[in-house]
């Protein structure tokens, strides 16, 4: 089968390598509209259960990924000049560029082809193709030519948000949040490398104008932020691009879905077909899982004549996949749009609050009194697993007591 990829990003070219490695036969070509070695980004997150699973489809890439990825567990919140400490379950960071690197020199090796340089704004500039594959991102050009069909909806947050990289490498997963005159404003930051850390900086549109971010340029708009987030910074610089990159910008997040992941010989993949807020760092993953998916589609079919069957049962699958995702994204990204509700309260009730923003309760619940049913509940379920674990064993400890006391009960 003849398989064109639209987009060299983690979907498209992971998707080639386990397309190939289910069929060496299959001809497959990925392409990319920027110039061979640019790349964009800083670092993306995963999660040990995405390595597992890495693995177990094809260890050789999982290995190079793990290798050049930075791990930590926990982290930090710095809400002013209070600082307050989390344990969490371990995360993993590698640079975007780095994965794709990995990811496009495994393909290669492969067999498959790589072009660079061309965008594809049309399916017919690929008429020879039994399969074309839109892996070009939440503004995909090939879905946005056939929206109707797609069913595509892109819903805009409230919140202004820019993505950007320092060479203050963060060891631990660390929140700051800064109350300035205008407002509130945040940034989630991590490490990925030994040299640079992902730093996103989130705040409402009322504060982004207050502060002037629509009318500073580029160069003093990371001053600016450098003087707001100057302590967990620590004198280190922000930086808006990597080299061969168009500066960073302020974005407001779209929230991508469609009704319909094929179209004819087309599909979507990766952000082309859904988004999740990036407040949950569960993008990659998913496009990750996106390629398992429909590859294993693909392995289960004898010829282009079955593609519709394998297109549907890969929709399917990532849909049903996608249901808590998408869920737990809109909570999270309606918790930050909601963020000064919950500053009043003291650092480590706040910061338990941010580990249970995705649920659907927390907005129509006071947060203090959230804050205290979430440690009941917590406390609750202690009680019950104790109950579960040592029930059997008290209950078997009482009868025998029972029986040396010739039965006689004491309550």
């Amino acid at each position: 089968m003849k398989i064109d990829c639209v987009g060299g990003g983690p979907a498209s070219l992971y998707l080639a390598v386990l397309a190939k490695l289910r069929d060496p036969d299959h001809e497959i070509t990925v392409h990319e509209r920027h110039a061979a070695g640019d790349g964009h980004g800083w670092g993306v997150t995963y999660w040990p259960d995405l390595l597992a699973d890495l693995y177990a489809h094809d260890p050789e890439s999982a290995r190079l990924i793990e290798e050049h990825s930075v791990r930590w567990r926990g982290g930090f919140a710095h809400v002013g000049d209070r600082t307050t400490a989390h344990d969490s379950d371990p995360g993993h960071a590698v640079g975007r560029h780095r994965m794709r690197s990995i990811l496009a020199d495994r393909a290669r090796s492969l067999g498959v082809r790589l072009e660079f340089g061309r965008e594809i704004a049309d399916v017919g500039e690929l008429a020879g193709a039994d399969l074309v594959v839109a892996g070009d991102g939440a503004h995909s050009r090939l879905r946005t030519a056939h929206a109707d069909a797609f069913g595509t909806r892109v819903t805009r947050g409230a919140n202004r948000f820019i993505w950007l990289g320092t060479t203050r490498v963060f060891t631990e997963f660390t929140f700051a949040f800064v109350e300035t005159d205008e407002g509130w404003i945040w940034c989630y930051a991590y490490g990925y490398s030994d040299e640079h850390s992902t730093c996103v900086v989130e705040c409402s549109d009322t504060t982004w104008r207050a502060l002037g971010f629509d009318r500073l340029d580029h160069a003093e708009s990371l001053r600016l932020l450098e003087k707001l987030f100057a302590a967990p910074l620590d004198g280190h610089p922000l930086l808006g691009r990597r080299d061969g990159e168009s500066h960073a910008r302020w974005q407001i997040f779209p929230t991508v879905t469609n009704a319909a992941w094929s179209h004819g010989r087309l599909a979507l993949i990766g952000d082309a077909a859904h988004t999740t807020h990036y407040s949950i760092g569960a993008g990659t993953s998913l496009a990750l899982r996106d390629a398992m998916s429909l590859a294993g589609a693909l392995g289960r079919i004898a010829g282009p004549a079955e593609l519709p069957a394998a297109l549907a049962a890969y929709e399917r699958e990532r849909k049903q996949a996608l249901l808590s995702v998408q869920s737990a994204a809109r909570h999270s990204a309606q918790w930050y749009e909601n963020l000064p509700r919950y500053m009043g309260l003291e650092p480590h009730q706040m910061f338990a609050l941010l580990g249970q923003r995705h649920s659907p309760l927390l907005p129509y619940v006071p947060p203090q009194l959230y804050f205290h049913l979430d440690q009941a509940v917590g406390r609750l379920q202690a009680l019950r697993w104790l109950k579960q674990r040592l029930g059997p064993r008290l209950a078997r400890t009482l009868q025998s007591r029972r029986g040396a006391d010739g039965g006689r009960s004491g309550e």
